[in-house]
């Protein structure tokens, strides 16, 4: 049983990969956006401190922002809600 709270909050945590998430069969379409655009958020933060010439602590995975753009892609999602 996934714990949805804590992959809304830190999807890296809960799953191995975007294409995990988009692919898992106890989550509803919403669930699997949301947890997505969370995961994008966390990626680009991680993109911005990496452009900034800041190195993320060894236990954080580099940035998987293509991955979940491509996600939310496949589920026809785009990345902010209002558009």
């Amino acid at each position: 049983m996934i714990d949805i709270d804590k992959a809304r909050l830190n999807p890296s945590e809960v799953f191995a990969s975007p294409n995990e998430v988009l692919h898992h069969q106890e989550l509803s379409r919403t669930q699997k956006i949301e947890v997505l655009r969370r995961w994008a958020q966390d990626a680009q933060a991680l993109q911005v401190a990496e452009d900034e010439n800041m190195t993320a602590p060894p236990e954080q995975p580099s940035s998987r922002l293509d991955e979940v753009m491509q996600a939310l892609h496949d589920l026809d999602a785009e990345l902010d809600p209002e558009s």
